[in-house]
C-alpha cells in the first residue's frame, strides 16, 4: 500500500519519517540524502550526507569544512539502507553525479527525481529511469507552453557571426555542457573560462567527463574584437558587465526571463520540459505522481481522471 505520508515537508525540507532522513534539505539536518550538488539542493552543515561520489566532491569543493561532518557515498545502482528504507541511486542526467533516488519500503517503490533531463549531455551520466509505484518529480517547466528547442540548433546560433561572446552560465553543469557543445558545433571558436569555474571543471575531468578544450580567461585577448572568442562567466559577472563593448551578450538558460535585453537568445536548459515530464511518467509507469520544485497544477489537471497527482509544495 502506498503511504500518503511517506514524504512530508517541515521547516527543514522534505522528510522521510520511515527512514529518518531528509531529501535535499534546505537546512542542516542529522541525515541527508542529496540528489546533486546545486546550491538549492545541497546545503551545508548536516551530520551525515549520502550522495554519489561526484556530488560529495563538488559539495566539499564548494562548502569546504561545512559540507558535512561525514559523507557516505554510493555508486549508481548500489543499494544501501537508511533506517527501514532501501535506497538506490540512478543517473538523473542533470549534471555530473546527479541522481534519481529510488526508495523501497514495504515492497512499494518511491522514485524521487531531484532535477533531471532527457536531453543528451556528454558531460554527465545519461538519465536512467526505473519503474516505481510513486514518481516524485520536479515540475520546474511543467507547462504545456514550454518545449525546449533542439540544443544543436541553439548553440549553432553562435556561428552566425565572428563577434566575441560574453556567455553567462551557471558554474556547475551548464558551463561544462557549453564548453562541450561549443567544441562540437562551433569548433572555430576559442573558449575562455572564468576563474571561478575552473575548479569545478577540474572535478568533471577527474571523473572522466572532460568537456573539451578551453583556456582560463585572458583579458588581453578578449579585448581584441571580432576574433570569435567565447568568454563563459557566472551570472554575477555577466550582470556586472552590462556595458561590455565589442561583444555579444548571451545567457544560456531555459528561462525566458533571463533572455531579455541580451543580444541573442540561447535556450539551453538542464531540466525536463513538459513533453519530457510526460514521457518520464510513461516510462516509470507509476500509480501516483507527486510533484515539487515548481508548479504541478497543470500536470494535475492534465492527468485528471487517469492518475492521482499530489502537489507536495
Amino acid at each position: 500500500m502506498i503511504l500518503d505520508d511517506f514524504l512530508t515537508f517541515d521547516e527543514k525540507g522534505l522528510y522521510c519519517r520511515y527512514g529518518g532522513f531528509y531529501l535535499d534539505p534546505q537546512q542542516a539536518v542529522d541525515v541527508a540524502v542529496v540528489s546533486h550538488a546545486h546550491g538549492d539542493h545541497a546545503c551545508g552543515g548536516s551530520n551525515s550526507v549520502y550522495s554519489t561520489p561526484a556530488t560529495a566532491s563538488i559539495m566539499q569543493l564548494r562548502l569546504k569544512k561545512n559540507a558535512a561532518k561525514e559523507f557516505f557515498t554510493a555508486e549508481y545502482r548500489a543499494t544501501f539502507t537508511i533506517g527501514n528504507v532501501r535506497i538506490t541511486f540512478y543517473p538523473a542526467g542533470h549534471i555530473l553525479g546527479s541522481a534519481l533516488v529510488l526508495m523501497e519500503y514495504n515492497q512499494i517503490r518511491y522514485l524521487y527525481t531531484g532535477d533531471f533531463k532527457l536531453q543528451e549531455d556528454e558531460t554527465c551520466e545519461a538519465l536512467e529511469l526505473v519503474n516505481a509505484d510513486v514518481l516524485i518529480t520536479e515540475t520546474t517547466f511543467a507547462d504545456p507552453s514550454v518545449v525546449h528547442p533542439d540544443v544543436e540548433a541553439e548553440i549553432r546560433k553562435l556561428n552566425e557571426s565572428n563577434h566575441n561572446v560574453l556567455l553567462g552560465a551557471y558554474s556547475l553543469g551548464k558551463s561544462q555542457r557549453l564548453i562541450n557543445l561549443i567544441n562540437k558545433h562551433c569548433p572555430q571558436r576559442k573558449v575562455f573560462l572564468h576563474h571561478s569555474m575552473l575548479p569545478i571543471t577540474k572535478i568533471y575531468e577527474s571523473f572522466a567527463f572532460s568537456p573539451g578544450k578551453y583556456e582560463p580567461y585572458n583579458r588581453k585577448l578578449m579585448k581584441l574584437p571580432g576574433q570569435g572568442f567565447v568568454y563563459i562567466v557566472p551570472p554575477l559577472t555577466f550582470d556586472s558587465y552590462f556595458r561590455a563593448k565589442n561583444v555579444l551578450r548571451v545567457f544560456a538558460s531555459g528561462w525566458k526571463k533571463l533572455q531579455y535585453q541580451n543580444d541573442l537568445e540561447l535556450y539551453i536548459s538542464d531540466h525536463a520540459d513538459w513533453n519530457d515530464i510526460l514521457k518520464t511518467i510513461e516510462d516509470v509507469n507509476p500509480k501516483e505522481v507527486w510533484t515539487l520544485h515548481g508548479d504541478g497544477a497543470q500536470l494535475k489537471e492534465h492527468l485528471k481522471g487517469r492518475m492521482q497527482v499530489k502537489i507536495l509544495n
